[in-house]
Parts: structure tokens; C-alpha cells; sequence
């Protein structure tokens, strides 16, 4: 194990030192560990290299809340030791990782294989308000129902063992770094990309996923140009923990075809996989091309800064929520559409993407503001949006309370019966 800055990530390396370099990444609440029962075989091939997200496992609490900035980090530790090719395989969050590096940093991936992964996973809102949850009430939610998330029932009600490190291993990851990375992986959507990446690409889904199934899998491989699909009987989002021997197959299989056995140029030093190609058995592509989404180029003004339109629709949709942005957008017709038009340019993307308050402060003030004007309804939303922006339930208490001082006790009367459904409908665990 190793010292860890704060640009860096903690990691551990098995097998030999001369050996090509092959890396394994973990997903949202899990450590390295979650690779465990892989690491005897592709240690034999391969120099293994595992790495805890921050938070996760021990490693130091500094959180990340892009997954760019955590390939920066991943690449930055490998930089420390001297690494610069590479082949990747990571899980759920730990494949977005993979799938940033083969797309920013093409010539440092070799090979890639992407398990329980999506261009884009789920929606904003679902890992914004996951969350609100984990700032609420702690990781204790989360924890007990990830064995639901990441194993069959079978699997679950047969390795008790197995379930209670699961949990553990939720339990004492750092909150702040949880959430960071709920954030990363809100902000994560490669759908327009795919294309680009240029690896040999082996995307695992478990047959029982209910995470990142099947459907997102075949989106991948039909996006990426040299990808394959294969698909594990059997096995649900952590793959690698309830079908070992299966995964461990198949990542051997394709690090060992699909890594060229010439040398990248850029890679002087480094050694390439001379293993015999074997070919894996995998499922057969898609019947049809998932259609292609094309990239949406922000506007800029006349002077040079980009488009307050577009700057501010970003930020609406990231304190507000899509689903919420979305309804405004979908009632405006002929008569308030210059409204919802003024509203992103000026409030967004003028007011609310300046530097001078943190958005934690701006949502005091804007929560202070309409209880003063008796504003309920926008209130309500409002409450939604600071809890997304950081603040706590009570935190809120307090901005309500300060604000029944010099607004009026009967405005703050009101707000707080508003305040208190939202809170508790945005903070209370889905069983």
C-alpha cells in the first residue's frame, strides 16, 4: 500500500514486476477487494494493479466529484510509478473511469474492459438525491440495501459472509467521498462519444443485472467500434464477486487477444502481452445500431463567453433537476416560452453561475426570499434545490427560523409546514 497526496489515489500491486500492466478499478462503495478472487490468475500475466476511490476502503477523504478528475488522479498515480501503457478493466463506476481514459488519454489504454457499465447511468436526479439521502441520514440506507443492488437473492441468502462485507464495506466509506462520487457520476454521459474510443473493448454484463443490465451494455457495443459483449449467467452489478471464475475467464481471454503484441510508441519500456490469441466466447452484437446521438455544441456570444442560454440551463438542471426542468420547459407554449427564456439566461445563467457565492449561500438567500414574498410553491422546489446544493435539514431549520425573525412568524409558519413534506419525502430511504 502506498502514501497517498491528495492528487493520487491509495492502490496495491500483485504479480511481477517486469510483467505488462493491467488495471482493475472498483465501483461506487466498494474497495479493491471487490477484485480479490481475480488477482490469482491475472497475476500470473499480468502486473495488477487495484486502486480505492477516495473514501472508499481507508484511503484518504478527498473528495472527487467528476469522474474526469478521478482519471486525472488514477493517471497521476501511475505517472508516480512510472507506468504509461496499460491495459483497464473497471466496474460500474471504476469502468466510467476506464471509459474517460480510452477517450481523453487514447494512448495510455491498450485494452479495455468495461463491467456493469452505461454511457450514462440512470439520471442526474437518481444519484443528486442518493445524495440528499447519504447527507440526511448517513451511508447506514445505503449500506443495507447494497446487497439487494449487487447480488442475486440466491447469491445473498447463500453467502451471508459475503452480504455482511458488503455492507461493511458501504458502511465505512466517507460520506463526503460518497457523495462527491454520486455527483461524478450525475455529471457522467459519454452517449455522444462512444465512437471515439479506440481500444479493443470487452463490455461484461451480468444475465441479472438490474443496475446496468443488458440494455446498456448492447448501447455500448454498439457505439464503440471494436467491442464485444459478453454476458454472465447468473450474476448480477458486482459480476466479479458472485461469479468469479467466470469473469476471471473472460478478462484473461480478452487482455490476452486483444492487447497488441506490438509496442505503442509512446509507451518505450513498457511490455507487451505476447500471450497466444484465444478467442472468447461471447454473445453475438445487437441485432440493430442504437441510433446515433449528435453532439451538441454550446453557443457562445458575440464576444467570446459562451452563451448565458446554455450556461444557464446547465446550472438550472443541475440544482433544480431534470425531471423538474424538464415539466417547465414542456408547459411553456407561444405565450410563456420568452419567460422560461428570460428565466435561464438571467437568473441561471447570469445570477446563479456567478462566482462571488457558493451555491449553498445562494440557496439561503433565495429560501430567506421567498418566505418573505409567501412564495410557497417556489419554496418548495427551492427546498428540494438546497438540499441538492449541500445544505442539511438543519440547516434549513435555520435559515427558516432566522428568517420568521424578520419576515414574520406567519410567513415562517408556512414555509415550515411546506419545508417539512419536501424534507421528508427528498430524505427518506425507498425501502
Amino acid at each position: 500500500m502506498s502514501e497517498t497526496p491528495t492528487n493520487t489515489l491509495q492502490y496495491r500491486a500483485d504479480g511481477p514486476e517486469d510483467a505488462p500492466v493491467l488495471v482493475l478499478g472498483p465501483s461506487l462503495g466498494t474497495t479493491w477487494h471487490m477484485w480479490d478472487r481475480q488477482v490469482p490468475e491475472l497475476s500470473k500475466h499480468w502486473r495488477v494493479f487495484r486502486f480505492d476511490m477516495p473514501g472508499h476502503g481507508g484511503a484518504p477523504a478527498y473528495p472527487v466529484d467528476s469522474v474526469g478528475e478521478l482519471a486525472a488522479r488514477l493517471l497521476a498515480t501511475l505517472d508516480e510509478l512510472g507506468v504509461q501503457r496499460f491495459g483497464y478493466a473497471g466496474c460500474a463506476l471504476g469502468g466510467a473511469i476506464g471509459a474517460e481514459l480510452a477517450l481523453r488519454h487514447p494512448h495510455r489504454v491498450a485494452s479495455l474492459a468495461l463491467i456493469a457499465t452505461s454511457p450514462r447511468f440512470g439520471t442526474a436526479d437518481e444519484f443528486r438525491q442518493r445524495g440528499v439521502i447519504v447527507r440526511t441520514n448517513g451511508l447506514d440506507p445505503i449500506a443495507r440495501s447494497s446487497p439487494e443492488r449487487w447480488f442475486t437473492p440466491g447469491f445473498a441468502a447463500a453467502q451471508p459472509a459475503i452480504t455482511d462485507w458488503a455492507v461493511q464495506m458501504v458502511r465505512t466509506t466517507d460520506p463526503g467521498c460518497y457523495i462527491a462520487a454520486c455527483e461524478a457520476l450525475a455529471g457522467f454521459d459519454i452517449r455522444h462519444e462512444l465512437a471515439s474510443i479506440g481500444v479493443p473493448t470487452l463490455v461484461l454484463v451480468g444475465s441479472e443485472d438490474q443496475v446496468t443490465g443488458q440494455g446498456e451494455a448492447r448501447t455500448l457495443v454498439a457505439g464503440i467500434p471494436d467491442a464485444r459483449l459478453a454476458v454472465v449467467p447468473g450474476a448480477s452489478h458486482l459480476a466479479p464477486v458472485e461469479q468469479p471464475a467466470a469473469v476471471t475467464d473472460l478478462l484473461v481471454r480478452h487482455f490476452s487477444s486483444a492487447w497488441q503484441a506490438a509496442p505503442d510508441p509512446l509507451a518505450t519500456g513498457q511490455h507487451a502481452i505476447t500471450a497466444p490469441p484465444v478467442k472468447p466466447v461471447l454473445a453475438p452484437p445487437p441485432p440493430a445500431p442504437v441510433a446515433e446521438i449528435a453532439t451538441v455544441e454550446q453557443p457562445e456570444a458575440t464576444d467570446g463567453r459562451p452563451d448565458a442560454y446554455a450556461a444557464g440551463m446547465k446550472v438550472r438542471r443541475e440544482v433544480l433537476g431534470d425531471a423538474h426542468v424538464d415539466r417547465a420547459l414542456a408547459a411553456a407554449d407561444e405565450f410563456s416560452a420568452d419567460f422560461q427564456d428570460l428565466v435561464t439566461r438571467y437568473a441561471w445563467g447570469e445570477v446563479w453561475n456567478r462566482q462571488g457565492l457558493d451555491r449553498r449561500t445562494r440557496s439561503c438567500v433565495t429560501l430567506t426570499a421567498l418566505v418573505a414574498g409567501g412564495h410557497l410553491e417556489e419554496l418548495a422546489f427551492h427546498t428540494r434545490a438546497a438540499l441538492r446544493n449541500g445544505l442539511t435539514p438543519a440547516e434549513i431549520k435555520e435559515v427558516l427560523l432566522q428568517a420568521a425573525v424578520y419576515c414574520g412568524v406567519p410567513a415562517a409558519n408556512s414555509a415550515f409546514r411546506v419545508a417539512q413534506q419536501v424534507i421528508r419525502e427528498e430524505t427518506t430511504p425507498q425501502e
